[in-house]
This record gives C-alpha cells, sequence and structure tokens, in this order.
C-alpha cells in the first residue's frame, strides 16, 4: 500500500484506497459544502462526511444542522455521530439522538462515538453502549456503527461489540490501524486540510470498493 504527501490536503494519504471522507463538528465553524464537495486533487476527493449531532443526555452540536443540510445540498453522503458519555443515561442519550436526526435512503448509518471511559468499569461502559446501539438500532432498522479508537476498544469493548461495524481511529499510521478486528472506517489522520474549511479536519478511508460503500448507505 502506498501512502503519499499532499501539500494541498496537508497530510500523508494511503491511496490504496478508493473512498476518502472527512468527519467534522462545531470546531470546524461555518464550512462551506461546494468547497468540500469540489476539491479534488489527483483524484482523490472527498467521498462522505461525519457530523456530529449529539453528545450526552441534551446537548446538541451548534452546527449539525446547518452542517446536515448544507452538505445532503451539494449530494455527499454524510452520516451522523452521537458522542457517548458512559456516566449519563444511554436511554436519555439514545432519545436525544432519535429526537435530532432524521435519516433517509443514501445516507450513513447511526454512529456511537465511543472514546471516554469516565473512570467506570469496562462493563459499565459496555452495558450503556449497548442499550444505546440496541435502541438506534431498532428505531432505524440499520445497525450502527460503533467509532472508538483502536486502545479503547481492546481495553474498554472487545469481542462483545465485533458484531458491530467498526470505524477505527489510529493515527498516523501508514497502511492500516492496528487492531485486530475487522474494520469498516480508518481515521487516520486528525490534521488534515479541506477546500471551505477553516480549521484541521479528521480523515478517514472506507475499506472498500464504490459498491461495497454503496450498499452500506440506508435504503
Amino acid at each position: 500500500m502506498e501512502v503519499k504527501k499532499y501539500p494541498q490536503f496537508g497530510i500523508e494519504i494511503p491511496v490504496d484506497y478508493a473512498i476518502h471522507g472527512i468527519d467534522v463538528s462545531r470546531y470546524q465553524k461555518t464550512i462551506v459544502w461546494d468547497a468540500v464537495k469540489a476539491m479534488n486533487i489527483d483524484n482523490i476527493r472527498i467521498g462522505f462526511a461525519f457530523i456530529k449531532a449529539t453528545e450526552g443526555e441534551k446537548d446538541t452540536d451548534e452546527q449539525f444542522k446547518r452542517n446536515w443540510k448544507q452538505a445532503r445540498k451539494v449530494k455527499l453522503p454524510c452520516g451522523a455521530y452521537h458522542f457517548f458519555i458512559p456516566s449519563k443515561d444511554p436511554r436519555k442519550q439514545a432519545a436525544n439522538f432519535i429526537r435530532n436526526v432524521t435519516l433517509s435512503p443514501g445516507d450513513l448509518p447511526p454512529v456511537l462515538d465511543v472514546e471516554q471511559a469516565s473512570n467506570l468499569p469496562p462493563a459499565v461502559i459496555q452495558a450503556g453502549a449497548k442499550i444505546w446501539l440496541d435502541l438506534v438500532e431498532a428505531h432505524y432498522k440499520v445497525k450502527p456503527i460503533l467509532y472508538t479508537n483502536a486502545d479503547f476498544y481492546e481495553k474498554n469493548l472487545g469481542r462483545n461489540f465485533d458484531g458491530y461495524p467498526l470505524w477505527v481511529a489510529h493515527y498516523y499510521e501508514k497502511r492500516k490501524p492496528r487492531v485486530k478486528r475487522s474494520w469498516l472506517i480508518w481515521q487516520h489522520n486528525d490534521a488534515g486540510h479541506v477546500n471551505g474549511i477553516n480549521a484541521y479536519v479528521d480523515f478517514n478511508v472506507f475499506n472498500g470498493d464504490t459498491a461495497a460503500f454503496r450498499s452500506m448507505l440506508i435504503k
């Protein structure tokens, strides 16, 4: 697998993957989605975006509604994610996400971002995450994606979550994340540049071809 430095993106990119994407939240401020969609460097373009929607029991990302509307307007496949706080009620957290996110055909599956332990033991984190995942799957009729980093997965989640599609963060690896199980999306860098975004942005690759990517989208 080849890795190539692109000054326009500001980072090294694993070029053997066909589909590249970003994930954003309020930290990227006001995004010009037309410019994001139009950027094309040596046939590498942004093919999808995950957008932060909610956090905890009540919070919503202040840029979510705008990002969701504008990303869809330029026909960029997008998905919404929830930042999970293990010390908070998982049922209320699921309700917060469901209340704020309407998914349609062509969207990516919902995502649970679990990367914070809140000083709780793995069994408690796992039980809460499973409640959220079950409630969200029942509502949207699609299996959610689980986002976390490679170390957190091994220490706090592990085998009980091997049935969920994994979006794994493992920065500055050259060719693939070092994780023992299969993975769907790899967040490989947190300091990328994209036209239309006046801040660093996370870069991801999809582990598959265009047909596999399409089959993942909500029908």
